[in-house]
């Protein structure tokens, strides 16, 4: 019988969920800072939990956002500790002056990973994967979701507590939190998707051969064995092997140490047959003779009885489209004609051409003005 499974809050992709993380982080420091000025309480940044299942990116949102934003950042796995004392700190005897008798007192040394004070924010503390604690851990938590501190120790203002979880009641070895505990959290459920996991991988520095492969078989993203995490730590181990058809069977070997073996064969046959045909974006875009590209990406265009790919022109398209929108590219007059080149491919077909014109254009007014000519204006309308 299959359980059904629990998490909390609106399913959000990397990409939703950043915007939101950003202006849940703004309300909460404009918050703490109005009752700083008041004097008043219960303004403390109210703590966030971000549910999902395993290797979709939870914990690299939150690391990438204190990364991007110059923000501290500290880590903590409550399911290791064993008990209270990896939570609040170990007690130590403190003396303040050896020669009185009786002034002695028991202090709680606070752990390595608790921000120290005068540490101010902007700053995140991450409690991964927290419903994997013990539910005793669980209930010692509580206190610091609300107060923002233990009995030992204190976050320093402009803090951020977040907490990552996977769903309850299904294959997971998860502690259910109570209505108690839920309720004092912000709840998100982050969902894998395409567009917004190709989008992070190139930015990144995936191997675009990896990239390629996933834009080409999305469907290989199962959420059990082969997952985004699992994907990528796979692609990071290929990365040096500068042709993989001529070494496949140590590729082969790579692929299933860490995806399920249907994917292993796909990558396999991907690299004999659709790798070589790709075009590269920066091909597309710094050829100074368009002829070669172009029978290039004729021949791509072509499957086994004269097929249409449309898989293949799909990724290049999404491939080239990453390029141009990441950060410091620069659209040159060779890019500019280029760009217009490929969209007026005859083997591009329209849905694909007014798609990436579309995603093209909305990236500023620099590349709505190169693709803004009559030539273009009469390939999106379907005029010959």
């Amino acid at each position: 019988m299959t359980m059904t499974s629990t998490s909390y809050g609106a399913s959000l992709d990397a990409r939703a969920l950043e915007r939101t993380l950003a202006h849940v982080f703004r309300a909460n420091l404009q918050n703490e800072e109005d009752g700083r000025r008041s004097n008043a309480r219960g303004t403390r940044p109210t703590p966030i939990c971000i549910w999902g299942s395993h290797g979709i990116g939870k914990t690299a949102v939150v690391k990438s956002f204190a990364e991007r934003n110059g923000w501290k950042f500290r880590y903590c796995a409550p399911a290791q500790f064993e008990e209270m004392g990896d939570l609040h700190g170990l007690p130590v005897r403190h003396d303040p002056d050896a020669s009185v008798t009786g002034d002695e007192t028991t202090i709680y040394m606070p752990p390595e990973w608790v921000p120290k004070d005068g540490d101010e924010g902007p700053g995140i503390l991450l409690l991964d994967d927290i419903n994997r604690a013990d539910d005793r851990i669980l209930r010692g938590i509580m206190q610091l979701l609300q107060e923002f501190e233990m009995f030992s120790w204190t976050l320093p203002s402009k803090w951020q507590i977040v907490c990552t979880a996977n769903p309850e009641g299904g294959d997971y070895a998860v502690t259910t939190m109570d209505d108690a505990m839920v309720t004092r959290m912000l709840h998100f459920n982050m969902v894998y998707d395409l567009k917004s996991w190709v989008q992070w991988a190139s930015g990144a520095g995936v191997d675009p051969r990896g990239i390629a492969f996933v834009l080409n078989y999305p469907e290989v993203v199962t959420g059990k064995r082969t997952t985004p995490r699992s994907l990528t730590q796979f692609f990071d181990q290929i990365r040096s092997i500068p042709d993989l058809s001529q070494d496949l069977e140590l590729v082969m070997a790579l692929a299933k140490s860490a995806l399920d073996d249907i994917t292993a064969t796909t990558f396999a046959n991907f690299v004999r047959d659709n790798l070589s045909r790709l075009v590269d974006p920066e091909e597309v875009l710094d050829a100074g003779d368009w002829a070669p590209v172009a029978a290039r990406i004729s021949a791509a265009a072509r499957g086994d009885g004269g097929s249409v790919r449309v898989d293949r022109l799909s990724t290049m398209c999404s491939r080239l489209h990453l390029h141009v929108a990441r950060a410091g590219f620069r659209l040159g007059d060779l890019q500019a004609r280029n760009l217009e080149e490929f969209l007026l491919h005859p083997d591009l077909p329209l849905d694909l051409r007014t798609s990436l014109h579309r995603d093209l254009s909305s990236l500023g007014s620099g590349f709505a003005e190169a693709l803004r000519t009559p030539r273009v204006a009469k390939a999106i309308l379907g005029i010959r």
